[in-house]
């Protein structure tokens, strides 16, 4: 339980006003005799004995009940010979409040109560209700007040202990969702890198080794383009586990980004044309990975679901907007079913969409092919003229 600092402390400041103002009150009405003497020595020893307690209070531990047993038996010891220093009963009442149980403490509170009773009764000249009604009620509003303090004391420390441990609970929560999210983005990173080159590549060498016996020369061109683009995935590999810049984007700008992956391709893959509009103007990274990533799931799609024979890719560089549209002749479909083991393509790209403040849009139906829209807002950009070019095809 945390306890008052600052009540301990006005307590323990309490005890040794009451005990000089009981040592004066006694050496100003009796003087220096014998009996004043021994009572100041007594007074002495149990100044001291509380000391010793104030002092090795942390280290006490559990014989904290033994040294207050000892402090009030010195105490009572005082009182017998000079009742006058019965008052300091009061602290010693705080110190059963917090170290005794409720049964202890009711018996202690009753003990020290009827002495200071004894005590003030003793050395009155005439004996009225009010030496008895006094100290028990001075003993009552004692405790209450006292207990009440603890009530409260115990009360916001099961509070505080409360909110440590939702706090726990809540950095328990973000850290899993933290550990959640990384899978979710390194799932991503590895559909839209490692994946899609290790489909391109096998696309490559099937093509190869269709025409191996026909076309030699034709077979090796394929192996050469699949070499190449293993070297590219491992070299995606290699930044993707350094994670340093967007893979893909080293060096080069998104249109450039866009032709290359245009490029990469079989014979038997679909002829696919890259068209930039507008004047590109730069783009934050985050922006140009999520569109990237976009545009390889999108001819993933389209390579291995649509059957398309062509695709265009048009990247639009608008006012407050950039836009990043597929679209095939592919066969189209009423409902997006993903293949058996596959289907993290389109929601892949919402996520990474939605991490730049993006949408996706996708349409399709069937026999008509599939057109998928990007829409990524760029804040502070002026309108620019609308310029058509054809970067690349396949």
């Amino acid at each position: 339980m945390r306890e008052r600092v600052w009540l301990n402390w006005a307590m323990h400041a309490g005890f040794y006003l009451l005990l000089a103002a009981s040592a004066l009150r006694l050496v100003s009405r009796h003087g220096m005799v014998a009996q004043t003497v021994a009572a100041l020595a007594v007074c002495a020893v149990l100044a001291l004995a509380y000391l010793v307690g104030v002092v090795s209070w942390s280290r006490l531990g559990r014989r904290r009940v033994v040294w207050l047993g000892c402090v009030a038996a010195v105490w009572l010891g005082l009182v017998v010979v000079a009742p006058s220093f019965s008052w300091c009963a009061v602290p010693l009442l705080f110190l059963c409040l917090r170290l005794l149980n409720a049964r202890a403490f009711a018996v202690a509170a009753a003990v020290l109560t009827l002495v200071v009773i004894a005590a003030q009764t003793k050395i009155a000249q005439e004996v009225d209700p009010s030496l008895i009604l006094a100290p028990i009620g001075i003993a009552a509003m004692t405790a209450v007040t006292f207990w009440e303090l603890q009530r409260e004391s115990a009360a916001r420390q099961l509070l505080i202990d409360d909110l440590i441990s939702t706090r726990e609970t809540l950095a328990e929560s973000r850290h899993r969702t933290g550990v959640l999210e990384e899978r979710e983005r390194l799932a991503r990173e590895i559909h839209d890198t490692l994946a899609q080159g290790l489909t391109s590549m096998g696309i490559l060498l099937q093509a190869a080794d269709r025409v191996w016996a026909a076309d030699p020369a034709l077979a090796r061109a394929h192996v050469r383009r699949a070499a190449e683009a293993a070297a590219e995935n491992l070299g995606e590999a290699r930044r993707f586990v350094r994670d340093l810049r967007p893979p893909g984007l080293d060096g080069t700008t998104l249109p450039e980004a866009l032709a290359r992956l245009c490029a990469n391709g079989g014979d038997d893959a679909p002829r696919v044309r890259l068209r930039v509009e507008g004047e590109q103007y730069p783009l934050e990274p985050g922006v140009q990975t999520a569109l990237l990533r976009v545009a390889q799931g999108a001819l993933a799609n389209v390579r291995d679901h649509a059957g398309a024979a062509n695709a265009t890719i048009t990247l639009s560089y608008l006012d407050g907007e950039v836009t990043l549209d597929v679209f095939d002749d592919g066969a189209g479909f009423t409902e997006p079913a993903p293949a058996p083991g596959r289907g993290y393509g389109l929601r892949a790209m919402r996520d990474r969409l939605a991490g730049v403040r993006g949408v996706l849009v996708v349409e399709s139906t069937p026999g008509e092919g599939t057109a998928l829209a990007a829409r990524v807002p760029v804040a502070g950009q002026a309108t620019p003229p609308v310029r058509e070019q054809e970067v690349g095809a396949r």
